[in-house]
């Protein structure tokens, strides 16, 4: 299709490649809707188990049907002990989403149903994927650290569960409800680069731990997952209030960015970045410690007033910024920021999965096949001439 446009190396950038009733992300004014609700209204009100079951079965569920899904959530969070065998063996430096990655191939070995193409055995599939990642993870944190990995507790949220799995302490209450609110605003976000991969792969009728290995792999990269990992890493290297400003200059001088601000869609403040501000300063005062939250506020502030008298335009927060103090005073480690970004997203990955392979709108999803424009002109504009190997 001739668009008039120039599309080379653009990263598909405002090109549609497909329709979808799952998200919708409005960049210009800050909107992210999960079928059809804002995400203002369902983090911190709604429950990461609420949200899972939305984004499935596109509606928000019951009090009965809530609890239904909850039980059968909590009954898929067991991974099988060969898994666990197999991560005691690997080396305790290996990279944590290069781990998980595996792993997710590795459930597909345990599972009878991993090549069952129905959309029922899909929607079970993807009930185990979300239950199960959140295991691989907290578990690796335990293995790699010399400890035994914990059992799930049936009686505890998802978010609950995972910190006492990870931490080995039943988290109270309200941490537990941060936790939660985190995992809500993370679980879906459009197109973006780990779904893509997600919906490509299972174009191809790939079964849904391919793809959702493929997302996995996409999002290990820097460039998609891992901003907030570097924000926390960004703090501890400025350590106090009284070098920010000096901090921001010297970057902008030479010509580098600031972790957490810019985004590729938002072209205002990240809605979620909003609901995570506060969170972060009420926990850093649950701990007795703003300094982390105060931190990020003042860089925040500076580095859009200079990014402003600099660039002429301005430049907005994107929900790493204080994700990653939100986690860091949690005492969650900065490598598994990632993962724990990958145990929200894959209530996601897993429901454009299913909308890929059984949408019902006309047209049909078809294989995904764009085009490339070929540069190559090694012996000039004619294809090269074969020599045979002994008379070249």
């Amino acid at each position: 299709m001739d668009t008039g446009m120039d599309i080379r190396n653009i990263g598909l950038r405002g090109v549609v490649v497909a329709s979808t009733n799952i998200g919708d992300v409005d960049g210009s004014v800050g909107r992210l809707v999960y079928r059809g609700y804002l995400i203002k209204d369902l983090a911190g009100k709604a429950s990461f188990e609420e949200v899972v079951h939305l984004l499935l079965n596109e509606i928000l569920p019951d009090r009965d049907q809530l609890r239904a899904f909850s039980a059968q959530l909590a009954a898929e969070r067991t991974v099988p002990p060969e898994l666990i065998a197999a991560l005691k063996t690997r080396p305790k430096n290996a990279l944590p989403m290069d781990v998980l990655q595996a792993c997710v191939s590795m459930l597909a070995h345990h599972d009878p149903e991993a090549d069952d193409p129905s959309r029922e055995a899909s929607h079970r599939k993807a009930i185990r994927l979300v239950a199960k990642l959140a295991t691989v993870v907290a578990a690796w944190e335990r293995i790699r650290n010399g400890q035994e990995p914990l059992d799930p507790d049936p009686n505890l949220s998802h978010a609950a569960n995972f910190l006492y799995m990870m931490k080995g302490e039943v988290p109270d209450d309200d941490i537990a409800g941060f936790f939660d609110a985190a995992l809500v605003m993370h679980a879906e976000h459009g197109f973006n680069a780990s779904t893509f991969a997600a919906r490509e792969i299972a174009s191809t009728r790939a079964h849904m731990y391919a793809a959702v290995a493929g997302a996995v792999g996409s999002l290990s990269g820097e460039l998609h997952g891992g901003a907030n990992t570097r924000v926390m890493e960004m703090l501890i290297e400025i350590g106090s209030p009284d070098r920010v400003e000096s901090y921001v200059k010297e970057q902008f001088d030479q010509g580098q960015r600031i972790m957490g601000l810019g985004h590729a869609v938002y072209k205002v403040d990240d809605p979620r970045a909003l609901i995570l501000a506060p969170m972060s300063k009420v926990v850093g005062e649950r701990f007795g410690d703003t300094k982390w939250y105060e931190m990020s506020a003042l860089l925040e502030k500076i580095a859009k007033e200079e990014f402003k008298k600099r660039k002429g335009r301005d430049i907005f927060t994107n929900v790493d910024f204080y994700s990653a103090s939100l986690y860091y005073m949690m005492g969650i480690p900065m490598d598994q920021y990632t993962p724990i970004f990958a145990i929200a997203r894959v209530a996601g990955w897993t429901t454009h999965i299913i909308e890929e392979q059984f949408a019902e709108a006309a047209p049909k999803p078809m294989l995904y096949r764009p085009e490339s424009d070929y540069v190559g002109e090694y012996c000039g504009p004619e294809v090269c001439e074969f020599v045979a190997l002994d008379d070249r």
